[in-house]
């Protein structure tokens, strides 16, 4: 394999992992956020906030791998 082969195998691979820890997590806070606000409907608002904070910085991860994976691609 040539270096460019192996850049691309790198950016691929770098956005792809790095996706999935973010991904899989966006949806476990969907779920227990619903979870909370069926269980006490009264703090539907903070728990909305939070979750909308949390899913925030989560996908901010993702973005970082993006990041890395355009860096590998075109530097």
């Amino acid at each position: 394999m040539d270096a460019e082969a192996m850049k691309q195998l790198g950016a691929a691979l770098a956005i792809g992992l790095g996706a999935i820890g973010p991904g899989i997590g966006i949806g476990l806070i969907g779920s227990k956020a619903m979870e909370a606000m069926g269980r006490n409907p009264e703090a539907a608002g903070t728990v909305q906030t939070n979750m909308i904070l949390s899913i925030a910085f989560a996908e901010s991860i993702a973005i970082f791998a993006l990041v890395i994976a355009l860096l590998l691609k075109f530097v």
